[in-house]
């Protein structure tokens, strides 16, 4: 078996590939926009066609050889839009040698160590009573665990311009409306998306802390390794972070400074199903547990299911909860079925899943235009 083609399909704002071959056999895998997270991807889409020119002709079933070709052409390697490319491949070239033996990926990658897939939502809402009116909706739909942005609107809204202790009471506002909604016994988390100084960020620790949080994410800028370390030490809530590192290299300095309680590699940033399995066994020797991170569709969550379920250390995992929504039920029209806040396994050939091609033509893709945040003086923070 040979690879003819490497495609990238692109619809609304999400991204494929597709691996195809001359067995008639194909696998997809979805792709992050790399550092197109804000604007147009262009980038990640150039590094498809970079690793297409080493696959063209190569046997798919040599997964781990053509992962480490991929990321070692790079002289100087590392970085989203490669990784995140290696990343979609990965788990495509998974889902044909999946199909080929007629087994569910889980199943090749060593069979199951859990039934189901416990899932964590993120709410919606800018205000506290709105996000504690969404925290009830969720809780009503079976979820166990719910995440939310504690500061609201990063535009427009409060936060642009909150003083120190401005910015700890909005957040303390949001944490004990949504504790008060979803009772003592539901896990809460809470992410402010690397928007944080250290001090505001310990701040609201500590005012969230009577809670008691499952975890703060990304509370500071992610680049500064032992300012994440010594972040960690200091806060008296468990600290989740990573899903802007790509590599298990970078994986490996976060655990052993214990930085994180919890690590969140992407499935298709931090080198898709192979490079992920790497991460979570240096995780499993630090006893720190595993969250993939899925902001994605429904062809992600299915490769991060098979993930989990072959998994010792995955607790949880994030769920975008619009999978039965328009556009995305158009274009993945039997995604993994939901069970009362759990994702079921599905046995089925590979990643189970398919890209309904007619409704990829409906939805022309469109650009992520994330906008800047802006402090009141002009400043600018992280976004």
């Amino acid at each position: 078996m040979k690879i003819t083609d490497v495609e990238l399909i692109e619809a609304h704002v999400w991204r494929w590939v597709r691996v195809n071959t001359d067995e008639g056999l194909s696998g997809i895998g979805e792709l992050h926009g790399g550092s197109g997270g804000s604007g147009t991807p262009y980038t990640v889409a150039a590094a498809v066609r970079y690793m297409a020119e080493y696959l063209i002709g190569k046997d798919p079933r040599h997964i781990e050889k053509h992962w480490q070709h991929m990321f070692r052409r790079q002289l100087f390697r590392g970085g989203a839009d490669p990784m995140a490319a290696i990343g979609a491949i990965d788990c495509a070239l998974w889902d044909i040698k999946g199909k080929e033996a007629g087994r569910p990926v889980f199943a090749l990658l060593g069979g199951p160590t859990r039934d189901r897939i416990r899932l964590y939502v993120h709410l919606a809402g800018a205000s506290a009573e709105e996000l504690a009116d969404d925290a009830r909706r969720r809780l009503a739909e079976g979820y166990t665990a719910v995440r939310f942005y504690p500061l609201g609107q990063f535009n427009g809204g409060e936060f642009e311009g909150a003083s120190y202790s401005a910015i700890a009471r909005i957040a303390e506002d949001r944490v004990s409306a949504v504790r008060e909604a979803v009772g003592p016994d539901v896990d809460v988390m809470i992410d402010v998306v690397n928007r944080l100084t250290p001090p505001e960020a310990l701040l609201v620790a500590r005012v969230c802390a009577p809670y008691n949080l499952y975890f703060f994410e990304d509370p500071i800028e992610p680049d500064n390794l032992d300012a994440q370390a010594d972040f960690a030490r200091r806060s008296v809530v468990p600290i989740a972070t990573g899903e802007r590192l790509q590599t298990v290299y970078q994986f490996s300095d976060l655990l052993n400074k214990n930085a994180a309680a919890f690590i969140r590699p992407d499935i298709s940033l931090a080198g898709g199903i192979s490079g992920i399995r790497k991460i979570a066994a240096l995780a499993e020797a630090h006893y720190v547990g595993v969250v993939p991170h899925n902001p994605m569709g429904a062809i992600a969550t299915a490769a991060c299911a098979h993930l989990d379920a072959a998994l010792h250390n995955v607790p949880v995992q994030e769920y975008p909860g619009d999978e039965r929504e328009k556009p995305k039920l158009d274009l993945v029209p039997e995604p993994l079925e939901f069970d009362n806040g759990y994702l079921l396994l599905r046995d089925a050939p590979g990643l189970g899943i398919e890209l309904n091609d007619e409704a990829v033509k409906h939805y022309p893709p469109v650009s992520f235009d994330r906008a800047p945040v802006i402090n009141r003086d002009g400043s600018l923070r992280d976004y």
